[in-house]
């Protein structure tokens, strides 16, 4: 006779490709990693609205916990069939250093890249005094991986017709960052934040917007 078929496993996670999904995706390539058993998906963050965030946008009903020596918040689950899942898009553990290309859909690159954003990414803005009244901004992105930093300039590029550059921190602890100034930097922005009712994190969309708003009125002023 023919040996029982156990159930077949179901898992946590909805695994079909959708803004959400792959803002989440975005959100594990920076903060978040494999455990090396086979099933556990672990994510760490110094905001909890971005742990709620994953959660939410993965549709899991999981603990939000504290660790108790750092100041994070910890959202981990098992799920085999998102861990597998996740390893076929280029996601391995320990992937930190070694995280490069990842098969992600071209129609939600860009929530993807949002959610890398708001993993290890950074929005900054300031006065140039070199110049009269000159309002700069950068969007960046930082991985300690030069593979992933390369791959995310390459389909940035793609998609978006902006080029940025490309920097390595000049201490033990390499890391790289993709800057984009101004003009580009608009362009990926609008790319982003398509929408305002996009999951992201809050405090740097506000960010943001208020760059935005100093950048609308300096541009008024020059246009009178």
């Amino acid at each position: 006779m023919p040996a029982k078929r156990g159930p077949k496993p179901k898992g946590k996670v909805k695994i079909r490709w959708s803004a959400n999904l792959a803002y989440a995706v975005g959100l594990l390539a920076s903060d978040g990693c494999l455990s090396s058993d086979g099933r556990h998906i672990v994510f760490v963050s110094k905001d909890k609205e971005q742990a709620l965030n994953y959660a939410q946008a993965l549709g899991v009903n999981v603990m939000i916990g504290r660790h108790k020596k750092k100041p994070v918040f910890r959202v981990q689950f098992s799920d085999v069939l998102f861990y597998d899942f996740l390893l076929t898009i280029g996601l391995t553990p320990a992937k930190s250093k070694t995280i490069g290309s990842l098969k992600i859909p071209q129609k939600y690159f860009f929530d993807f890249l949002r959610g890398s954003f708001d993993g290890d990414g950074c929005f900054y803005s300031y006065w140039d005094r070199r110049w009269k009244s000159s309002h700069m901004f950068y969007v960046t992105f930082s991985s300690a991986s030069l593979r992933h930093i390369e791959w995310l300039r390459v389909e940035i590029a793609k998609q978006a017709n902006v080029q940025g550059h490309i920097s390595s921190s000049k201490n033990e602890r390499s890391i790289y960052s993709l800057r984009y100034a101004k003009k580009e930097a608009l362009v990926i922005i609008k790319k982003m934040y398509y929408t305002p009712k996009v999951v992201c994190l809050g405090r740097k969309k506000a960010k943001i917007q208020g760059a935005l708003i100093v950048e609308e009125k300096q541009q008024r002023r020059y246009s009178r």
